[in-house]
């Protein structure tokens, strides 16, 4: 496409400001410094994005330096908003606002977009072991994480690398900033594709592998958008009992459970102080008495806020090897790499940390 043909889709516009957790009055600000003496209105960016007027040419290029990307992503013929929104789950607190759940939705499907990029150059089957698990009066959540791991072939105890777990069942896995605490994980099921897991760099690396089984629980078991208080209890038994199974870890947590054990199970087992507590509850082995008792202490130490022990964090791997593959045995430069994805060079860098030789190491580390 010549860039005189270069249009912009307003829904790109739309979607790429979204991921930045910007307004349109902070686009038109932005394009208005970049431009000098030349201002652009809130008004401008307004228009363009309902496809009132056409944005192109030299507008278009200081419109994708205002949004901090290449002018070609903006030009995408694509049904962004239509890739399974209405499927997103996510673990969000009550205050999480309009504009930051916007901002989510719209780094998954960029994120989407991405990964089917990356899928398609490599020429990747993409097939995947997911499938849904019916969940109802019979067939329990914890149910549904029990024939999990036995159909993924799991040993009993810890899982000791979740991210790579689900890296290898073919599901996709994305650590992003995504401008909050109130939001640890989102995921998305679109199609026939592979789930996405998006996770947030900001989140405590300890609730980070809590997330997103939490995550691959709505993933499995619900079929249908929403974020009802049932479906958090279930994905949160689901998550309960996938990371540290009944039958493996009520023994240990029989004997009493103070903090220094907790701090010594955390360690083990891959889980904050807090899920440890909230799972001896579960199982009968504290009362409900002593699990308060247990989270008042830990509060006074400000433990719920940042808890001792850290956990080291896992990383993903699988689109940083398939850019690996591009680079190193495709022949693709840095720059092309980044332009399939519709990235800045340096924010593909930073995103997927693309100097990945060792893709052995890579894995190890996590």
């Amino acid at each position: 496409m010549s860039d005189k043909a270069k249009v912009a889709r307003s829904a790109m516009l739309v979607l790429a400001r979204e991921s930045r957790g910007m307004t349109q009055v902070d686009v038109a600000a932005a394009m208005s410094s970049l431009a000098g003496e030349t201002a652009v209105s809130q008004g401008y960016v307004s228009r363009a994005e309902s496809g009132r007027l056409a944005v192109s040419g030299a507008r278009l290029e200081l419109y994708a330096k205002a949004l901090r990307y290449p002018s070609q992503l903006l030009c995408i013929e694509n049904d962004v908003h239509g890739i399974g929104v209405g499927l997103v789950h996510h673990r969000k607190r009550a205050s999480l606002g309009a504009q930051a759940l916007r901002r989510i939705h719209a780094e998954l499907a960029l994120s989407r977009l991405h990964v089917r990029a990356l899928v398609a150059a490599v020429a990747s089957e993409q097939r995947h072991r997911f499938h849904h698990i019916t969940v109802d009066d019979l067939d329990t959540p914890a149910d549904a994480a029990r024939t999990l791991r036995k159909e993924w072939k799991l040993p009993a105890g810890p899982v000791a690398r979740l991210v790579e777990v689900i890296e290898e069942a073919g599901g996709f896995v994305l650590i992003r900033d995504l401008g909050t605490r109130k939001l640890d994980a989102a995921s998305q099921w679109a199609t026939e594709e592979a789930p996405l897991f998006l996770l947030n760099q900001q989140a405590p690396t300890d609730r980070l592998r809590w997330s997103l089984a939490h995550e691959l629980g709505h993933i499995v078991m619900h079929t249908e958008p929403g974020s009802s208080s049932v479906q958090e209890r279930q994905a949160d038994e689901f998550a309960s009992e996938f990371l540290m199974p009944a039958s493996n870890i009520r023994a240990e947590l029989q004997g009493g459970v103070d903090l220094n054990k907790l701090l010594s199970l955390k360690q083990q087992w891959g889980v904050s102080m807090a899920a440890l507590a909230r799972r001896a509850m579960s199982l009968g082995v504290i009362g409900d008495w002593q699990y308060r008792n247990l989270m008042i202490e830990m509060s006074a130490l400000g433990y719920r806020t940042q808890e001792p022990g850290a956990i080291a964090a896992e990383r993903p791997w699988q689109l940083r090897t398939m850019i690996t593959r591009l680079e190193h045995e495709l022949g693709y430069s840095p720059q092309q790499v980044a332009e399939l994805v519709g990235l800045l060079p340096d924010e593909l860098h930073s995103l997927y940390s693309t100097d990945t030789s060792n893709v052995d190491n890579i894995r190890e580390a996590t």
